[in-house]
């Protein structure tokens, strides 16, 4: 349940961060400045508050979306650049943090040597697939191409088991598609026709790049399409993916082997790292079943044609430009209207961060973090949690006995802020300038062992799974944890002063701690207990009547469109869920503090206002129509002027802020009103 979003950045912080200097106006106010005030607000709260700051930054060429994310990106990736580039420039002792960042840097941003190594570094893997002469061999070259970072045909990983959250367990999942998502290949609407057409320009393109003549690489790129498109047939839509009990089917090993009778799971978890298992979690068995005939459908050389592929699309951006450039062509350009690549280095500080993000976290945290992160989100995260409780208490629709155990969960959420105690160790994995992309090679092979090794140990519950300098946050049902790395703290704009408690709470109390604590209370969330086990605690009243207010906001959601394309309600439910609850949470704790309490005005604004305007800000990101139409296909979160307009259609306090009327584009009749949490 990751938020994928918006980063903030260390602009400021002082002891009392939390406090307000009402006298303090005399400033440059985002809340000011971002709006367009030829919006009405009750129309489009969205592009009011932001579509000033849309007029005056349009998206560069280089991007598929512009607002606080990329002004933070920025400020982030130059640091990390620097850390990139000092590393590169020391004499750093062997194996150290510094000598691994500094040398897979210095080999992204070396072109000669990467044009000159062309696909050596990986020969050896496409010897592996040049030399299948079978079915068995072909599914265990399958399962190696796992272990480098490939995705062919399946998804297999390792983590906590839905329903005994202490263990770890085998998962098997749909997978192997090129361009990730079944709608590309399955809906035939005038935009998915031509981006197949597309696609198929370039798949040819790149088996031409690996030595294929023109017709081979026609030939070759209809195979793969039609390999690919077989797979998707079987593949659950996005919406099907979310229901974790319909997802979580536990075979013995014996029974998986009876549901693909081509293949020996027996002989190809070695293979994958796993001497020996009595049980998996498959996903999707329909998806098994239908590739177990796949595998004898299409001929062992369709098959290496496809492998091949699967292999040049996972490394494409680590070899030579050509495979580069097309590669972004296809998945930059056509399915996200982004018209030029970003500059050299941004692009491989990216990559170091992608592979090595654990030492340059370490890195980061000595040198650019401010002393007391962790305690003020602490403060913070606890006042919003002492108002959900307060706030499930007061539900007119759930009974004692669920309220009970809904306060025990809330009461058991770990909240993981800053930066990990305990950094993953790493010493394992060698880096050199000899290659990049043998340096990914490694980096991957390091990763994937690292995942594998927890299988039959206890569960690490102190593990990350995000830096420190990641603009991102999470909850981990499993784990009934939120994570916030440390950099999502501060609003860019108030540099060197203090922000008003409107946009602590609207940004960092709503956007972030009540976000990601309403998603363990959302469509997915509800279905695990304070341990992190899929495990039914609610009554059957209760449950239906929950489940009725979800549909609401499916509902409410599947009525918005861009260019066409409707949000999928159902997909996105649980992001929408957790919205709305973030914003209520955040105005709630938001109420408690002296500003809200004085009612005093900070530059014309009533603190309902700013408040409002505050969250409005948090998602201030502009994307192109091809993004967000991508968006709508592939994510489970909605485009983000949905994600303003859409809680405040359900707030009745931002009604009264904005002057809301049913004559409204924003305005909902209160029986469509959703209240939730």
């Amino acid at each position: 349940m990751n938020l994928f979003r918006k980063p903030l950045v260390f602009l400021f912080l002082g002891l009392a961060l939390f406090s307000c200097n009402k006298k303090e106006t005399a400033f440059s106010d985002p809340l000011l400045t971002n709006r367009d005030t030829t919006v009405n607000p009750a129309d489009d709260f969205f592009t009011y508050a932001n579509g000033g700051w849309f007029k005056k930054n349009p998206i560069p060429g280089t991007e598929s979306s512009n607002g606080i994310m990329k002004i933070v990106m920025d400020t982030i990736n130059k640091q990390i650049k620097n850390i990139c580039e000092k590393s590169a420039e020391e004499n750093a002792p062997k194996g150290s943090n510094k000598q691994k960042i500094g040398d897979f840097y210095a080999t992204g941003m070396d072109t000669l040597a990467i044009e000159k190594a062309g696909l050596t570094p990986l020969n050896a893997e496409f010897q592996k697939i040049n030399d299948i002469k079978d079915v068995p061999e072909l599914v265990n070259v399958i399962a190696h191409l796992q272990t480098i970072g490939a995705n062919p045909a399946f998804s297999f990983y390792v983590s906590q088991d839905d329903k005994i959250s202490s263990k770890y367990a085998l998962f098997f999942n749909q997978g192997g598609l090129g361009m990730k998502q079944r709608d590309y290949y399955l809906d035939n609407d005038k935009r998915n026709v031509a981006i197949r057409a597309e696609y198929l320009k370039h798949l040819k393109a790149m088996m031409q790049f690996t030595g294929e003549e023109d017709a081979a690489a026609s030939k070759n790129a209809d195979v793969i399409m039609k390999l690919e498109t077989e797979l998707a047939k079987s593949s659950r839509k996005l919406e099907d993916l979310r229901d974790p009990l319909k997802n979580y089917n536990k075979l013995s090993v014996d029974k998986f082997n009876t549901l693909t009778s081509n293949i020996d799971w027996k002989k190809v978890l070695p293979v994958l790292g796993i001497a020996k298992a009595d049980s998996v979690i498959v996903g999707q068995p329909e998806f098994f079943k239908a590739l177990n005939e796949t595998l004898k459908t299409y001929s062992i050389n369709d098959w290496k044609t496809y492998l091949k592929w699967n292999l040049i699309n996972a490394y494409a951006e680590y070899l030579p430009k050509k495979f580069e450039k097309q590669d972004f062509k296809f998945f930059r350009t056509v399915l996200m209207g982004v018209t030029a690549q970003k500059p050299r280095w941004e692009r491989i500080v990216s990559h170091t961060d992608d592979y090595l993000g654990d030492l340059i976290g370490q890195v980061y945290v000595a040198e650019y973090m401010p002393k007391g992160v962790k305690e003020k989100l602490q403060e913070v995260g606890n006042n919003i949690r002492d108002v959900f409780a307060d706030h499930i208490k007061k539900l007119d629709w759930m009974s004692e006995p669920t309220k009970k155990k809904a306060l025990y969960k809330l009461s058991k959420i770990v909240m993981k802020l800053g930066y990990p105690d305990k950094w993953k160790d790493m010493s394992q994995l060698s880096i050199d300038r000899t290659s990049f992309c043998g340096n990914v090679l490694k980096a991957n092979n390091w990763a994937y062992k690292h995942m594998i090794n927890k299988y039959g140990k206890p569960v690490d519950k102190n593990e990350w799974g995000m830096q420190p300098h990641t603009y991102n946050a999470y909850y981990s049902p499993s784990n009934n944890e939120i994570v916030i790395p440390a950099c999502n703290i501060i609003v860019p704009g108030y540099e060197g002063r203090m922000p008003d408690d409107a946009i602590i709470y609207g940004i960092i109390g709503g956007s972030f701690f009540g976000h990601e604590i309403t998603h363990g209370f959302d469509d997915q969330g509800s279905q695990y207990d304070e341990k992190g086990n899929l495990n039914n605690w609610w009554t059957a009243e209760d449950l239906k009547k929950f489940k009725a207010k979800t549909k609401l906001i499916v509902s409410q959601y599947s009525k918005y469109s861009i260019s066409g394309k409707n949000v999928n309600g159902d997909a996105t439910q649980g992001e929408n869920i957790a919205d709305l609850g973030g914003v209520v949470m955040g105005y709630e704790a938001f109420q408690k503090t002296k500003q809200f309490k004085e009612n005093e005005k900070i530059n014309g604004l009533t603190p309902d206002q700013r408040y409002f305007l505050a969250y409005a800000y948090s998602w201030m990101i502009n994307r192109r129509d091809e993004a967000k139409i991508n968006q709508i296909m592939t994510d489970v979160h909605a485009p983000e002027q949905f994600r303003v307009n859409g809680p405040m259609s359900n707030i009745p306090q931002f009604y009264k802020a904005f002057n809301v009327k049913e004559n409204n584009k924003i305005y909902l009749p209160d029986s469509l009103r959703v209240s939730i949490w």
